[in-house]
């Protein structure tokens, strides 16, 4: 029987998945064998339909063979009450071929729905079991992949001798001293600006005290002020009389 067949060979697919653990690539061939499953299942399935298909078919050919005895055992009834016998016989001898079609068919259909019931039992269980092996195949898959990445890990650990209390103290210095390099261009940036600023405010005062005292000279000289109230030193009071008399001279 073709579902016979096809659970038999989902069955050996399910078989290779639960016991498949070696190979150059374990999880591409479990991944393999599960969509092999998986197709086998599908058709499964449509088998599955085309048989429920049967059984709803035998199904009807009983529920037309129940209506026909029915009718036929009325008609008897009928004849029977009428007083026809020869009638009646006749009817009797079709009542009893039905009833033997029903009788067969009922059985038929009951043996159908038994191997109906059994295969979707069958497929149910299949596709409960591949569903855990796609779980198992994930599983296998993270923790393959987590294994090689600790042991690709410990190889380069080996390789390199990275030791945390020199190698790693060698890198903090050097870190170390590179934030005190930027930290001193901050402050040298700083304090030269700080500097700057002094000098040009030292020398704004200077300009400012010179304007200053050529602006009283100024006022020595045109009388506007007296060298006393002016505050200019002596020997500029005697310079302004001195150009006086080469003037007049």
């Amino acid at each position: 029987m073709f579902l016979g067949k096809l659970w038999r060979s989902v069955k050996a697919q399910l078989n290779k998945l639960g016991n498949f653990f070696s190979g150059v690539d374990p999880i591409a061939q479990m991944q393999l064998e599960y969509d092999q499953a998986v197709e086998q299942l599908k058709e499964g399935r449509v088998g599955l339909e085309q048989y429920r298909a049967l059984v709803e078919r035998v199904g009807r050919q009983v529920e037309t063979a129940r209506q026909r005895a029915t009718e036929l055992e009325a008609t008897v009834k009928h004849y029977l009450a009428a007083g026809d016998r020869d009638a009646a016989s006749q009817y009797a001898v079709a009542l009893q071929r039905a009833r033997k079609e029903l009788e067969d068919g009922t059985a038929q259909l009951a043996m159908h729905e038994k191997a109906y019931e059994g295969n979707l039992a069958k497929i149910q269980r299949a596709t409960k079991h591949l569903g855990q092996i796609r779980e198992k195949i994930k599983k296998y898959d993270a923790e393959l992949k987590m294994s090689r990445a600790e042991a690709e890990m410990a190889q380069l650990a080996a390789s390199f001798h990275f030791d945390v209390t020199t190698d790693f103290g060698q890198i903090e210095s050097v870190i170390q001293d590179k934030i005190s390099l930027n930290k001193a261009k901050v402050r040298v940036a700083t304090d030269l600006s700080g500097e700057e600023q002094i000098d040009f405010e030292r020398e704004r005062a200077m300009e400012k005290a010179r304007a200053e005292q050529a602006l009283r000279e100024f006022e020595v000289e045109m009388g506007l002020v007296t060298p006393d109230t002016a505050g200019v030193p002596q020997a500029q009071k005697q310079m302004g009389p001195a150009r006086e008399k080469q003037a007049e001279g």
